[in-house]
């Protein structure tokens, strides 16, 4: 019998724009400080809205509304080979929570310009993050009215 080969893990992003600045983490990656969306796995029993403002609350203390989805990416790590099914949204930063203590993997929350993300393009985690971004930019950006009827969870 033929052996069958990890799933894919299924992720979440959020682009977060506030001033012509995204909201970006640094983190530790395989021994490299990188830049990244908020993002992370989606759990058991949540839906992948819910999964995308909880990450970016955990990873940041900002509490976000979700405004628009920005696609499906799939993307083969070249450090541990694992496949990521990563699902991106847009964002909207309603308030920072200066109470909330964030994820402890996170370094550091910054504020960045595209031209500054530009300039840390060998920092950032995955081609994911740059690709997510000049998306937004180009407005290619699905309502959530379309989305929410696609994503929502089943009994």
């Amino acid at each position: 019998m033929k052996q069958r080969s990890p799933l894919p893990h299924i992720t979440v992003a959020t682009v977060i724009e506030r001033d012509d600045r995204f909201l970006l983490v640094v983190e530790m990656s395989h021994g490299r400080r990188v830049y990244n969306q908020p993002a992370g796995h989606m759990e058991h029993g949540e839906t992948l809205l819910n999964a995308a403002a909880r990450e970016t609350f955990e990873e940041t203390c900002w509490r976000v509304t979700l405004t628009g989805c920005l696609g499906i990416s799939q993307y083969r790590a070249p450090n541990n080979g694992i496949t990521y099914v990563r699902h991106s949204f847009a964002a909207k930063a309603l308030a920072l929570d200066e109470d909330a203590q964030r994820d402890p993997d996170i370094l550091d929350t910054v504020w960045l310009t595209y031209e500054e993300v530009l300039e840390k393009k060998r920092e950032l985690r995955s081609p994911l993050v740059l690709n997510d971004i000049e998306r937004y930019r180009r407005g290619q950006i699905l309502d959530m009215d379309f989305i929410e009827g696609f994503v929502r969870s089943f009994k």
